[in-house]
């Protein structure tokens, strides 16, 4: 009777299905908008900056009487993903970098004796190369993740 198929039968509902723009803020020119970038560049920022924090306090833990620092490779991985993230925000892989920057250089203010003579970097035996161990893991997976990333556009 008829050669019609009721219309919900078949295809997409274009009501329920979300697009790219509408997911990630993304205007009509393909381009994201300048004000979440810069948001999002600035806390990723922040989170390296974090992470710098995080895997020097965390630095001379023990499992039994051995040292095991393995708050420095944790440290690496969650700096490669930030920079992996920022460089799905931006084209320029200097900007993109920031994360590793604001860690770097959060690791080398670290590394100054404070006001009352206090260090957070110290110890004995392996310990004492415990920043070189943070700097060596936690900067070189975000390295190697800048020097395989392909430029967009």
């Amino acid at each position: 009777m008829g050669g019609h198929v009721h219309r919900f039968a078949v295809g997409q509902r274009p009501d329920l299905s979300a697009t790219a723009s509408r997911l990630r803020k993304i205007d009509d020119t393909g381009a994201a908008n300048p004000a979440t970038r810069i948001v999002v560049l600035t806390v990723l920022a922040l989170d390296g900056a974090i992470s710098a924090v995080g895997g020097a306090l965390l630095l001379p833990s023990y499992i039994g009487s051995i040292p095991f620092p393995v708050s420095a490779l944790i440290s690496g991985l969650l700096n490669a993903a930030l920079v992996w993230a920022a460089g799905r925000w931006t084209s320029s892989a200097r900007v993109a970098a920031l994360p590793l920057w604001t860690w770097l250089l959060t690791v080398l203010l670290m590394c100054v004796p404070g006001p009352g003579g206090d260090v957070i970097f110290g110890g004995r035996g392996v310990m004492a190369y415990g920043p070189i161990l943070l700097l060596a893991m936690g900067a070189v997976p975000p390295f190697l993740v800048l020097y395989r990333r392909r430029p967009t556009g």
